[in-house]
């Protein structure tokens, strides 16, 4: 997650850059009303990765272990990008859909509310 100095004079080297991930980028991804996971899951995939892997390759290792996950609508899912609204395209490579590095992607499921409707 990005940091801010508190003082305004503070100067550092960010080891975070992408230049640090050889050659892949950094992808948080959160998933909306699931508090099971807490924040979102950091990832270091390639920028030339499709969306369509990063959905069915990536992101079940992690959220897979959710109850609920097995009963997304992907159809009916709505997707956030750096906060704002987001169609992403399947087929097409993350950094060509503007998804960079330290990039949050953030999923809404309508209709699924966490375990037992708790937001968990």
């Amino acid at each position: 997650m990005p940091v801010k100095a508190i003082t305004p004079d503070y100067q550092g080297e960010k080891l975070d850059k992408f230049e640090n991930f050889h050659g892949n980028q950094v992808v948080y991804v959160g998933w909306d009303h699931h508090l099971m996971f807490c924040a979102p899951f950091a990832y270091p995939v390639s920028p030339e990765m499709p969306f369509q892997t990063l959905l069915t390759e990536v992101m079940p290792e992690a959220f897979g272990l959710h109850p609920e996950f097995q009963d997304i609508d992907w159809e009916s899912v709505q997707w956030k990008l750096d906060e704002a609204d987001f169609i992403p395209q399947p087929q097409v490579a993350l950094a060509a859909q503007g998804i960079g590095h330290k990039s949050v992607l953030r999923f809404h499921t309508p209709g699924l509310n966490g375990y037992q409707g708790a937001g968990v």
